[in-house]
C-alpha cells in the first residue's frame, strides 16, 4: 500500500547542521513533531553495550534505524488533523544504508516506497560554525558534509522536492521552513 502523508514534513541533512534545534523550535511554536530515532538507538544500544552502533556493527544499526523509523510512521499514521515535522525519515536510512555500503534489503525500499512524507523536503546544509561532535556523534567534518550530498540526492531519487533551508538563526529558519509549507 503506497500512503503519501501530505501533513508529514521531514527536515534532514548531515549531522551537526541543527535539526534537532530547528524541531525543537517549531515544537515551542506548537507544532508537532517526531524526535530523531538514531540518536536514542545509540544511548540505547551504550546503555546495554550492543554493537547496532554506526561505528560498531554498521549493518545492523542500519536495520535498527529503519525498523524504529517505520514505527515512528505508523505511531501517527492515523493523524491528518495538523501538521507534523520529523527529524529526518524512512529514507535517511536508504542515504545511510547507500553510504556504508550496505546491500538495501528489498524490505528497506519497499518501506521507503509505502511510507510517503510531503513530497517536499527541507533539508539543512553543513554549518561549520555550530559543528560539533559527541558520544553519538563522531562524524568528521568531511563525513558531515558528505552525507548532506548524498542525502540530498537519495531523497530526490526517491520523489522529493528538496528545498535547502539557508544557514542562519533559528527563527528565521523556522519563518523559512512556514513560509514553503
Amino acid at each position: 500500500m503506497n500512503t503519501r502523508k501530505n501533513n508529514f514534513y521531514v527536515i534532514t541533512g548531515g549531522p551537526g547542521v541543527g535539526k534537532t534545534t530547528l524541531i525543537d523550535a517549531l515544537k515551542s511554536k506548537g507544532y508537532s513533531t517526531v524526535a530523531e530515532d538514531a540518536r536514542s538507538i545509540i544511548k540505547q544500544q551504550i546503555l546495554k553495550r550492543g554493537d547496532a552502533l554506526p561505528w560498531k556493527n554498521k549493518d545492523l544499526y542500519a536495520l535498527l534505524l529503519l525498523n524504529a523509523s517505520v514505527k515512528s510512521y505508523h505511531a501517527i499514521s492515523n493523524k491528518n488533523d495538523s501538521i507534523y515535522f520529523f527529524d529526518r525519515g524512512i529514507v535517511d536510512t536508504i542515504c545511510y544504508a547507500e553510504m556504508i555500503n550496505f546491500k538495501i534489503p528489498t524490505e528497506m525500499l519497499q518501506n521507503a516506497k509505502n511510507h510517503k512524507y510531503n513530497s517536499t523536503v527541507f533539508i539543512l546544509p553543513p554549518w561549520a560554525q555550530i559543528y560539533t561532535t559527541d558520544d553519538e556523534r563522531k562524524q568528521t567534518w568531511e563525513e558531515a558534509f558528505y552525507t548532506f550530498e548524498i542525502m540530498k540526492k537519495t531523497y530526490f531519487d526517491n520523489g522529493y522536492n528538496v528545498i535547502e533551508v539557508p544557514i542562519g538563526a533559528v527563527e528565521l529558519r523556522v519563518d523559512f521552513i512556514l513560509k514553503h509549507i
